[in-house]
């Protein structure tokens, strides 16, 4: 039973005993005005209302007349008995219904927050799709660098696909990433906690809304491979060459310069650790701990390859595993311990 279904069904019992009582009330007006004599002159009932006349004698009152009061007076106590227990019998779909309700009202106003700010929809919008595109699917925005000598040039800066965020990271991470933003880049700190300007029951609607359009992880699969051919049509390598398939997932963050088409040194760190000079395989001796670790992502405080400490620092390493095949991880990590 949905959430709605719920609400209708309590406004139409209000309705309904709103109309009981004023039925009742017309009824009881109506049979009262009957029962006065055609010339039963006004005033008159101060001496004939009913409480003034002379009742019934105890041979009456205890005849036919108690019985029937007694079997009423049963009748609503078993009403008064049993009536609670059957409307509690619909409690845990209520209470399911209103936990949908609640859902669905932080994904709408979510929804409403992610919009561009000059959206014509009601709400309040912080222009999340102006960078990260109306259905989250990715984007580009302007975005000025410093080097190390202090200069600042503009650049265009991709903006990555937001569809697949609950995907890599959990909502915990994903809320973190929102709150504190991330340095260096475009994504800017949204939380009040980190100096931005939404409350923490906005960051809650726009995690979500997320929720809402994230991609299932067939799809999110397929646009993986289909950026892995892009990308391997351009270079004139293959698809599943874990080097293309480093630059498609990988080298945003682990790469100086990628994300605005300026690649520096590939894999020499840049958001992300590096990853050249043999680092990788000093962190991961394991071959397979490194792909349970691209497999699984990091967990906050939990230790991982040569005293590694996940942490959640712009949501930590995200976990490839909803959006890459294994052979796809496979192929990575052979190409990670070549650099």
């Amino acid at each position: 039973m949905t959430a709605s279904l719920v609400a209708t069904a309590t406004e139409r019992a209000g309705v309904l005993i709103a109309i009981f009582m004023v039925v009742g009330m017309a009824v009881y007006a109506f049979v009262t005005s009957r029962l006065r004599e055609p010339n039963e002159p006004v005033g008159s009932e101060i001496e004939l209302a009913p409480n003034r006349r002379p009742y019934f004698d105890d041979d009456a009152l205890e005849g036919p007349r108690l019985e029937r009061a007694l079997g009423w007076a049963l009748l609503l106590l078993v009403v008064s008995a049993v009536g609670p227990l059957v409307y509690w019998l619909n409690e845990p779909s209520r209470q399911a219904g209103a936990v949908e309700e609640f859902d669905r009202n932080a994904v709408s106003r979510g929804k409403s927050l992610f919009q561009p700010t000059d959206s014509p929809t009601l709400g309040a919008h912080f222009g999340c799709a102006t960078c990260h595109g109306s259905k989250g699917q990715g984007g580009s925005t302007k975005y000025t660098i410093t080097d190390i000598f202090g200069a600042t040039r503009k650049v265009t800066w991709t903006a990555p696909p937001i569809d697949t965020a609950l995907l890599k990271f959990d909502p915990t991470e994903v809320r973190t990433i929102l709150v504190y933003g991330r340095a260096n880049t475009p994504m800017p700190a949204w939380g009040t906690a980190g100096g931005g300007p939404m409350n923490d029951q906005q960051i809650d609607d726009l995690v979500a809304y997320l929720g809402s359009i994230k991609l299932k992880p067939k799809a999110a699969m397929a646009r993986a491979a289909e950026e892995a051919k892009l990308e391997a049509d351009q270079d004139g390598t293959s698809p599943s060459d874990g080097a293309t398939l480093f630059k498609t997932n990988c080298a945003r963050c682990h790469t100086k310069g990628w994300s605005f088409g300026e690649p520096d040194v590939m894999g020499g760190g840049a958001f992300g650790p590096s990853l050249v000079d043999g680092d990788t395989i000093r962190q991961f001796p394991d071959r397979q701990t490194q792909i349970d670790f691209i497999t699984n992502g990091s967990e906050y405080a939990k230790p991982y390859g040569v005293r590694g400490m996940g942490g959640n620092e712009g949501g930590g390493m995200p976990g490839f595993g909803s959006l890459l095949t294994p052979e796809q991880i496979s192929a990575i990590v052979d190409y990670e311990r070549t650099l």
